[in-house]
């Protein structure tokens, strides 16, 4: 492995030093719930991301790359096993790989058949590894999975290193103290000698500082479905007094999922809500409230503009809202009232009155009440 240009400036006696952070690419994952088509762009859009994360690293003159598992969903094709190796090798920069639950050392598993580059080491036993990069200052420790599940791997584990910094890289789970994916507890980052630790395997960005030591995972650059919504990324690493971390968003699909309530125009409603050029991310938008007639495939077709749009319509009809007009009982009375404002000029006003007869509706019928 090689010194990068301008690794480790020395600032004092401080080295310095940036790290690129990614893990659980899952590249050929099946994309189950998708069309066909969906599906394909889906994986096409994953297997760019080796370059995308590549391209980050290089742009933000990272001197060394932590990728903590789960790289691939399973099963890997030779696409996707070349588009991260083409990447890797350009990057030139130190790699550290640790397989995860996924992508776990097995027999077939490319990180036993395949040949990587140079520059790039993989962590293949669930053993914590030392290795030292005097040329960067900093010694990484890492493990990998060989089954599905993997003990915790820091429980009396302390970094023993012979230079400024010592940092690991483990595909496990900082959120559950009792995962059968290596549990990670905050007690253990700060008696584990570590700067800095990258996990892997939660698909959401967090981190924690414990100790002397900060603990982070970056979740996954790109969403599968409804359940990972937003913007994916990778972290930036900046060791210099500390470690410090930045997010930086990918340019890859992205999940979003709303409630919109419509109360009238629903495709005003709509308008406000997505984007009006082109896109290719994915919207799943509930439609509530209480508006009659919602023409799904209509507003579908209309916003064609948004090619992964999915409309469902849980809004109640008006009938349902002003149904007890009439009736000779207070609930009658209150709502003939109410009703009775919707002939104000005052669109403010008539706005309020549906607001307000919306909410006691919902109390009346028993159903939970979000004000606006």
């Amino acid at each position: 492995m090689h010194k990068p240009d301008g690794a480790c400036k020395q600032k004092g006696w401080i080295y310095a030093m940036k790290i690129l952070h990614s893990a659980d690419w899952h590249l050929d994952a099946p994309m189950t719930g998708r069309s066909e088509e969906q599906a394909r762009f889906l994986r096409q859009e994953l297997r760019k991301i080796p370059q995308k994360v590549c391209q980050v690293a290089k742009q933000e003159h990272c001197e060394l790359m932590l990728l903590a598992g789960d790289l691939f969903d399973g099963a890997y094709t030779q696409d996707s096993f070349q588009a991260v190796y083409e990447a890797l090798e350009e990057v030139g920069i130190p790699v550290f790989i640790t397989p995860g639950n996924h992508d776990f050392c097995k027999l077939g598993s490319p990180y036993l058949e395949e040949r990587w580059p140079s520059n790039v080491h993989i962590f293949k036993h669930p053993v914590m590894e030392a290795v030292p990069l005097p040329e960067l200052n900093c010694t990484i420790f890492g493990a990998g999975y060989e089954a599905m599940e993997c003990p915790g791997l820091l429980e009396d584990f302390h970094a023993e290193g012979d230079y400024r910094w010592n940092i690991g890289v483990l595909h496990a789970d900082a959120t559950n103290t009792s995962s059968p994916y290596c549990p990670v507890n905050a007690q253990q980052v700060r008696l584990s000698g570590l700067d800095y630790l990258a996990l892997g395997h939660i698909h959401k960005s967090d981190s924690f500082q414990s100790g002397d030591g900060l603990c982070a995972w970056p979740g996954c650059p790109m969403g599968h479905g409804y359940d990972e919504t937003g913007i994916k990324g990778v972290l930036v690493i900046t060791l210099e007094q500390e470690a410090k971390e930045k997010f930086f968003p990918l340019d890859t699909p992205r999940f979003y999922d709303e409630v919109l309530e419509v109360s009238g125009d629903a495709a005003q409603s709509l308008a406000a809500l997505l984007p009006g050029v082109e896109t290719s991310d994915f919207y799943r938008i509930t439609l509530t409230g209480y508006c009659d007639n919602v023409d799904v495939d209509g507003l579908t077709a209309e916003f064609s503009n948004v090619k992964n749009l999915v409309l469902r319509d849980k809004t109640i009809s008006q009938e349902t809202l002003w149904r007890a007009l009439g009736e000779d009982s207070l609930e009658g009375m209150y709502f003939g009232l109410l009703h009775q404002g919707l002939d104000s000029e005052s669109e403010v006003l008539r706005r309020r009155i549906m607001l307000a007869a919306q909410i006691s509706r919902q109390i009346l019928d028993g159903q939970e009440v979000t004000l606006p």
